[in-house]
């Protein structure tokens, strides 16, 4: 589904967002080897990795799959949650204290078949306590690149009355990552070259007590990246008219990333005029877009979008096209 700001096409099913939706993922990275059974299924998630995040909760992780619509994560033989494929986290939650639990990863793809379970991971909950109090935040908290796709962080332990149990470790306001309590460094991985993050952590306790965000760290990836390989392409633009007024119609190809592109900014005239953000039903093949642009005609608008990217950056702008209202295409 989609949702704008501005009224959205007749006939056209969509959900538009005025503010963005920031999806991001931790485990960022390509699947290891691994196929499906040989049928065309999706192929096994590897990478999986369980953490206890409080008595209650447990952090899941695995690497990405290619060309798969969601990740189904399972407790035991439970379907506990399904994400969509620009995900690879999820926190289990409403889990029992002191309670040792079997979690395994499944990959979907658009017809709604599923691969094979991943290895099971295990992880056990610790004891419940009584707490009120919030740990210290982590400090000295840094970054370096590690290459053009990966940051490595390491901060200094915080402090708790009763014990860190884990670091949540966000990419903007987003979290992206978790380790356990007895860790001070990860490796966040599926990044682009060339470009700007900011890291915060917290510190988590086992009565989900979060700490405040430590000192943000920025890391630049080293290389370049001139957005073409994660730009739409394809382009087209026209103009409808309906109920008395304009509308812009959009069509393009989304860029061929490993996960479908689930959110587009649109700019008008050289600002950004609205967002266009997609279910677990995102295009692969072209996207098509309508909204609304006045109710004058003869008014010439230029437009342009660009890609919202698993790693929770902006891709490249696709070309620039002019369209007038009342022109058709």
């Amino acid at each position: 589904m989609r949702e704008s700001s501005f009224p959205p096409r007749p006939g056209r099913c969509a959900l538009l967002c005025g503010a963005f939706l920031l999806l991001t993922s931790c485990g960022w990275g390509s699947a290891e080897d691994g196929d499906g059974d040989g049928d065309g299924l999706p192929a096994v998630p590897m990478g999986v990795t369980a953490k206890a995040g409080s008595a209650t909760t447990v952090h899941v992780m695995w690497n990405a799959v290619d060309d798969v619509d969601a990740y189904a994560v399972y407790r035991g033989g439970t379907l506990v949650k399904e994400v969509p494929a620009g995900e690879r986290m999820v926190d289990v939650t409403r889990l029992r204290p002191s309670t040792a639990y079997v979690f395994t990863v499944r990959a979907r793809d658009a017809d709604g078949r599923l691969g094979p379970r991943s290895r099971q991971v295990r992880a056990t909950t610790p004891a419940a306590v009584a707490d009120d109090s919030a740990p210290t935040r982590p400090g000295d908290v840094r970054g370096r690149a590690a290459g053009g796709r990966a940051v490595q962080l390491t901060w200094s332990a915080a402090k708790d009355d009763r014990g860190v149990v884990s670091y949540d470790v966000y990419q903007g306001g987003t979290k992206v990552h978790s380790v356990g309590g007895n860790q001070t460094a990860t490796v966040v991985t599926g990044l682009r070259a060339g470009t700007r993050y900011s890291f915060t952590v917290r510190a988590r306790d086992a009565a989900d007590n979060v700490s405040p965000a430590g000192a943000a760290v920025r890391v630049t990836t080293p290389g370049t990246d001139d957005g073409h390989a994660t730009a739409p392409t394809e382009l087209r633009a026209g103009s409808h008219r309906a109920d008395g007024a304009y509308y812009l119609d959009l069509s393009w190809v989304p860029p061929h990333t490993e996960t479908p592109v689930t959110e587009y900014q649109i700019h008008l005239d050289g600002r950004a005029a609205t967002s266009l953000v997609y279910g677990a039903d995102a295009p692969r093949d072209r996207s098509e877009y309508s909204f609304y642009a006045g109710r004058e005609a003869g008014v010439t608008h230029r437009v342009r979008i660009r890609a919202r990217l698993a790693d929770g950056t902006w891709g490249g702008f696709s070309a620039e096209r002019t369209v007038t209202t009342g022109a058709g295409r």
